[in-house]
């Protein structure tokens, strides 16, 4: 038995952060309705079509869940999701845009009028009040609000990450949330409303920049892959054209990598080196030293030298070289998952699953599940091909 087992969510999402924190929810085990527009469903499905002709974003986030197309705004529907709520759920998760969850009467507020153990998350870019409330908010929009755009990249142009941080973030903060609060609930028999910002979410990852800056200090400068305040950290090229990976972060590592990498012993001692801020301060000319000795080696020899001398490195892997890392396949991280368009790879959520793997069950077809669901609502035949007819799913 896995440890949501016997928990329903129902969750009006779209995009990443909501659809990221339900999957894992999913992957616990939990029920997961995903209420969807009749017709399009979840614009993220039509983000791309790399994975089979699915989006890989939808893939990513939405396994293990079940697909209710309802027209939100038809009375009927708008009933029967009511219904859904009130008799099936024990978390609503919603990141619609600002205010339309509570003009459909799903508020926390309503909701918890009706069944006071309700758990409603809701998700949005500047949260449930303040000036901000009401502006739209995309990943790309909330990574430069919270600064972390101004503190990536090269010191020419500032960068957004490869990966959607802003929405992970959020959707981490959702789904730790959520637990805590079901924790809460089985100690109390009370729900909660749960208010996650995407501004807040990324702030908050964005501390030691912040700290950094203190009371006007200059923030952190934009350096690429290389660390900001330390070095040698990042990448250096080796004379085969590949780059490898590195990072030394004290004095003992420091000597280390001049003896048994550089082969040059005495610049563990040198003045212009003798700190981690002093070889941050001179990283332009301690770097041309390592890139004169690295230019000798081809990668292969450059990591073994670092791993004699016990210096962490890394080799910057593309996707296609992910996918076939060999630490994941060691330790027996795939899976498979079936979808709409056929069976795909997909990787174990990060734990051990001691007492039992985790849901990772089918990525829904849109609606797959309209018409179980509404019968499990007692709907007959005759209301759902109704509904059918007048487009309400």
């Amino acid at each position: 038995m896995r440890p949501l087992s016997d928990i329903t969510v129902v969750t009006l999402e779209h995009a990443i952060a909501a659809p990221f924190a339900t999957r894992q929810l999913a992957d616990l085990g939990a029920r997961v309705i995903k209420i969807e527009r009749p017709g399009v469903g979840d614009f993220a499905r039509s983000y791309d079509e790399r994975v089979r002709g699915l989006a890989s974003h939808f893939v990513w986030t939405n396994r293990s869940k079940e697909s209710l197309t309802l027209d939100v705004k038809h009375p009927d529907t708008q009933a029967l999701l009511k219904r859904l709520i009130v008799e099936k759920a024990d978390v609503v998760v919603q990141n619609l845009a600002p205010g339309a969850a509570a003009r459909l009467g799903l508020s926390y507020e309503a909701l918890s009028a009706i069944k006071p153990g309700i758990i409603v998350c809701d998700i949005s870019g500047y949260g449930d009040d303040g000036p901000y409330r009401d502006k739209k908010a995309y990943d790309l929009l909330i990574q430069s609000e919270a600064g972390f755009v101004s503190v990536t990249g090269t010191k020419d142009e500032p960068a957004k990450a490869g990966a959607s941080v802003a929405d992970i973030s959020a959707g981490m903060y959702a789904y730790s949330n959520i637990l805590a609060a079901l924790l809460h609930r089985a100690q109390t028999g009370k729900g909660q409303h749960i208010d996650i910002s995407m501004l807040e979410s990324l702030a908050e990852w964005m501390g030691y920049p912040m700290y950094y800056a203190f009371e006007g200090a200059p923030p952190p400068a934009r350096t690429g892959a290389s660390h900001a305040t330390i070095f040698p950290y990042g990448p250096f090229p080796s004379g085969d054209g590949k780059t490898v990976m590195l990072g030394v972060q004290n004095e003992r590592e420091w000597a280390a990598f001049c003896e048994k990498v550089l082969l040059q012993p005495g610049l563990a001692t040198d003045p212009r080196f003798s700190s981690t801020s002093k070889r941050s301060e001179a990283r332009d000319e301690l770097r041309r030293i390592i890139v004169d000795e690295f230019a000798k080696l081809s990668a292969e020899q450059v990591v073994a030298r670092l791993e004699d001398a016990q210096i962490a490195n890394a080799r910057v892997n593309n996707m296609h070289e992910v996918w076939a890392h060999p630490q994941l396949k060691a330790r027996d991280r795939w899976r498979e998952v079936d979808t709409p368009a056929g069976p795909i790879p997909a990787l174990l959520p990060p734990g051990s699953w001691s007492l039992g793997e985790p849901r990772m069950d089918a990525i829904p077809a849109l609606g797959q599940h309209t018409e179980s669901i509404l019968r499990e609502l007692g709907q007959t035949d005759a209301q759902i091909a109704a509904l059918r007819a007048a487009k309400a799913i």
